[in-house]
């Protein structure tokens, strides 16, 4: 039995991919020659290539000779058990997370509002534990990894709105000085992941890394969190190697793709 496919439908699969690639919000139907531009393939190959698309409900023609996403697609996307909601998409890599720490593992989403809510925990095995107990609770976001981490891939408007405001003190550690935390979530964006040490929780040391959805905004992040007895600086680094992968699977389970992560770090940075 052939184990691979011949090398030409490989090709005719990568060019079908590049074509559904071209439409989105802001170009939801297009032309022949729109696509060939857009793919670099000439207009007798897109041509050949819709038609079995069209065929195949991937692509549908619409009014003078245009085309737009298929009924197959949509299909796909509503009966084939692809996560709907950040907790969905979180839920087995939270587990996944925490088999391979030994640590609680969550999801956080951010609100409308400017505030975060815990979603969900996969809890750690051990007697002395994180558990979280304010689930749909609106916590600030300055306040703890998951906070900052959402703040620091949140739009450059959206940080100075919260670097403007006085920065409550909630233990001793907890950052109020703007000009630290800005600097801070300068650091985050570049590695892609934040710390807290016992900043929020008494005892409590986390890390966590954002999540992004389809339209390229941070919705929520993952977060690692633990005892500081068991969570060091050098540990955090570590969950923090671990954590960013993780996010961005559950990222790409919310249809995020590199160039939208991209655009939202460039949004979030300093103008």
């Amino acid at each position: 039995m052939q184990e691979t496919m011949p090398r030409g439908s490989v090709q005719s699969i990568d060019r079908a991919v590049a074509i559904l690639r071209c439409f989105d919000a802001r170009t939801p139907d297009l032309g022949i020659s729109d696509l060939s531009r857009a793919t670099g393939l000439s207009t007798s190959t897109v041509h050949r290539l819709l038609l079995a698309m069209v065929e195949n409900g991937l692509i549908r023609q619409t009014a003078q000779r245009r085309y737009a996403i298929g009924p197959l697609v949509v299909q796909l996307a509503h009966t084939s058990g692809i996560p709907a909601t950040l907790r969905d998409a979180a839920q087995p890599v939270l587990r996944s997370l925490r088999d391979v720490t030994g640590e609680t593992a969550a999801v956080h989403e951010l609100l409308a509002s400017g505030h975060r809510v815990v979603l969900d925990q996969v809890e750690s095995r051990h007697q002395l534990r994180r558990t979280y107990t304010e689930f749909g609770v609106p916590l600030p976001l300055p306040q703890g990894a998951p906070g900052k981490v959402l703040l620091a891939f949140a739009p450059w408007e959206r940080q100075v709105e919260v670097l403007s405001a006085p920065l409550e003190q909630v233990l001793p550690d907890t950052i109020t000085d703007p000009d630290v935390l800005a600097a801070q979530l300068a650091e985050i964006r570049e590695r892609g992941f934040a710390t807290s040490m016992t900043e929020r929780t008494p005892g409590i040391c986390s890390v966590a890394a954002p999540v992004f959805d389809y339209s390229g905004q941070v919705v929520g992040c993952l977060s690692i969190s633990g005892p500081e007895l068991r969570m060091p600086a050098e540990v955090l680094l570590e969950f923090g190697a671990r954590i960013v992968p993780a996010a961005w699977e559950v990222s790409e389970l919310l249809g995020a793709t590199t160039a939208g992560r991209e655009q939202a770090k460039e949004q979030a940075s300093a103008r």
